[in-house]
């Protein structure tokens, strides 16, 4: 897989793309208006908690720390940077991985979407519930947590949305290849593999007869908008049914260029995109996992004398990706990891690196919005259509011409276009 670009890359490698377990107080100095949390503590769960179903899952209120309400572009404003790092599987396996990126984000006061698989709440002992469409019963193509693991995702996806982070879906699974691909399901199939994803969440106190862990602090029936495929596989099929569930986003498309998105089928598509990848000739795709796949090839324990020069190459690449869109068309910048050691870890450092240097962006002044995809969303539904259009006519690393004073004070006489291709 050495010398893949960006869409062979994602074609070849992403089989591996699901998570393997093994056996404060806001500064609004430090931050553009809107870009994070309001400063407002959160609400204790105690007092406003609501039990849901069996108790597994509780109303709490609004979620905290979330941005102030969005508000259209002004005309001749130009757009914040929005950047958006996702988690698939989310499972904590005993690495401290979870915990690791929680405390990042809490330290930049900024926000992500964790993509959880629904099994990752069920025990191995009852996995004969799951019953995955075109696969035998209890199935799946990663492996079940051991229930000290299932107890510390539970601990660490509560903390996540207590402190202000999405909780999407990576659906249950995980079947890439043959027959029982989700490449190959249906829209039925796909509303059946996400309701279970659900009841796995909202029943994990019936499925472990657990009493003693508190319960998870939301509505995941209204807090389910988007969700990123295994593989990156399925999408065609699965948008309908996304769409009568009234999801608005979809962040399942591989190979997306750094354009402004738009709606497909009535969702919002939000790819991973092909950035610039240091010493190479071609792109590669922003999730850790193609790194990898462009660098040790088939394997996830390469000789560590590669890993330094491997590390910076993949810092680089986001950093690379991010600056792109931050000095020309402002383009979202979207990247996809897994909590996995991957080589070392490699790729977890690059992702601290790369987070730490966005962020220090931000607080230089620039309007960057380190953002989960619900709450970029937020902001693309109260933009003028017009608006967004105009934005979409800007090519990869293309600045606006005559500047955005004038781009986007025009936009308004511009008729509403198509989307760029992506």
């Amino acid at each position: 897989m050495l010398g893949l670009g960006a869409g062979a890359a994602a074609a070849a490698g992403l089989a591996g793309c699901g998570t393997q377990p093994a056996s404060g107080t806001s500064d609004p100095r430090r931050r553009p208006p809107g870009a994070t949390a309001s400063g407002k503590a959160p609400r204790p769960a105690e007092h406003l908690a609501r039990p849901l179903g069996d108790g597994s899952t509780s109303y709490t209120g609004a979620q905290p720390f979330q941005p102030d309400r969005p508000e259209p572009l002004e005309p001749g404003q130009m757009p914040p940077q929005f950047v958006v790092f996702s988690w698939d599987g989310a499972g904590e396996v005993g690495t401290g991985l979870f915990p690791r990126f929680l405390d990042l984000a809490k330290r930049h006061e900024a926000h992500m979407t964790f993509f959880l698989s629904g099994l990752y709440l069920l025990p191995e002992s009852k996995k004969r519930l799951y019953d995955p469409p075109n696969n035998p019963r209890g199935a799946s193509d990663i492996g079940y947590l051991t229930d000290e693991h299932v107890r510390a995702t539970l601990g660490n996806v509560r903390r996540a949305w207590l402190e202000g982070h999405e909780i999407g879906t990576h659906f249950n699974g995980h079947f890439c290849g043959g027959y029982g691909s989700v490449a190959n399901w249906t829209p039925r199939q796909w509303r059946s593999e996400i309701d279970q994803a659900k009841s796995f969440v909202k029943e994990w106190r019936t499925h472990t007869g657990w009493s003693d862990l508190p319960a998870l602090p939301f509505d995941y029936d209204k807090e389910l908008v988007g969700g990123r495929t295994p593989c990156l596989l399925g999408q065609d099929n699965l948008l309908p049914t996304a769409r009568s569930l009234g999801w608005r986003y979809d962040a399942s498309s591989p190979g997306g260029r750094q354009v402004w998105p738009d709606r497909r089928q009535g969702v919002w598509d939000l790819p991973l995109q092909q950035i610039p990848f240091p010493g190479r000739s071609f792109e590669v795709l922003s999730m850790d996992y193609n790194m990898l796949a462009n660098q040790s090839v088939s394997t996830t324990r390469a000789p560590a004398h590669n890993y330094p020069g491997w590390r910076t190459q993949s810092t680089q690449a986001y950093i690379a990706g991010f600056q792109r869109a931050y000095e020309t068309n402002r383009a979202p910048f979207f990247v996809g990891n897994h909590f996995e050691q991957w080589n070392g870890g490699i790729y977890m450092d690059a992702v601290e690196q790369a987070f730490t240097h966005i962020a220090r962006e931000r607080d230089k002044g620039g309007d960057v919005r380190l953002v989960s995809f619900r709450q970029f969303v937020d902001w693309l539904d109260v933009q003028r259509p017009e608006v967004l259009a105009r934005l979409r006519t800007l090519d990869v690393g293309q600045r606006p011409p005559g500047g955005w004073r004038a781009f986007t004070k025009g936009a308004t006489d511009t008729p509403t276009g198509t989307a760029h291709a992506a």
